[in-house]
């Protein structure tokens, strides 16, 4: 039996547990094969800090890898707890972690594009970088998904990018991984991952194992370090 619990009482909830956005939204399908009556969304971000974010030079820190590990387990333990609290109320719920991939043959992709989900619920939109840029945090987030059978609209209008003519993300990848076009479908990507993941590995191996950069991050005039 399903409670009358609200989305805003939800949304109330996650932010509780330390997000600092939070949407909700109707994805046009299912992401998961035979859970079609999952097609609805709550989209959260984590805010990283801007003093470690300071550490990123050249290249990451040994800081900013630990930084990274630590709110992709926060956004992890919050999608659980917003899972278990979905399955309390007698809604079906599907937690996606922060960081994922299919596996060796498709690493580049997961199973929902968090980016893709987190736009659909009003939260921010996709740069000429690829990372997901908000009004109030710039790219100094972190997302994670929860698909649930929960009936969510957008309450909050999509925000059109606003990255302009800026292309200083372009100019300081040190991979040549951004293309500097912006996304025109979902699912389209403006930079290329796997060049962008080959270039962490050979040179950034020391720190985290080459899985982490950050430097897109620490140039974007739309992050407004403090």
């Amino acid at each position: 039996m399903k409670s009358n619990i609200t989305q805003e009482e939800l949304e109330k909830y996650i932010a509780e547990q330390g997000a600092v956005l939070v949407g909700g939204c109707e994805l046009k399908a299912s992401p998961i094969t035979g859970q079609e009556n999952l097609k609805y969304a709550f989209s959260f971000a984590v805010k990283l800090s801007d003093s470690i974010l300071k550490t990123i030079d050249n290249g990451p820190s040994f800081s900013y890898f630990q930084h990274y590990r630590a709110a992709n387990s926060l956004l992890d333990t919050i999608a659980f707890k917003l899972s278990q609290r979905l399955e309390q109320c007698g809604y079906n719920a599907y937690p996606i972690a922060a960081s994922q991939s299919l596996g060796k043959n498709n690493p580049y992709r997961g199973v929902v594009a968090h980016k893709t989900v987190a736009v659909n619920c009003g939260l921010g939109y996709v740069g000429k970088s690829g990372l997901f840029l908000t009004k109030d945090y710039g790219s100094k987030v972190r997302l994670a998904t929860v698909l649930t059978d929960m009936p969510l609209i957008n309450e909050k209008g999509v925000i059109e990018n606003a990255c302009g003519n800026c292309d200083l993300c372009v100019k300081a990848c040190p991979s040549g991984a951004i293309f500097g076009t912006l996304p025109t479908t979902d699912g389209e990507r403006n930079y290329d991952p796997e060049k962008c993941s080959k270039y962490m590995k050979e040179h950034f191996q020391d720190v985290g194992r080459g899985s982490v950069c950050g430097v897109c991050i620490k140039v974007c005039p739309k992050n407004k370090l403090l």
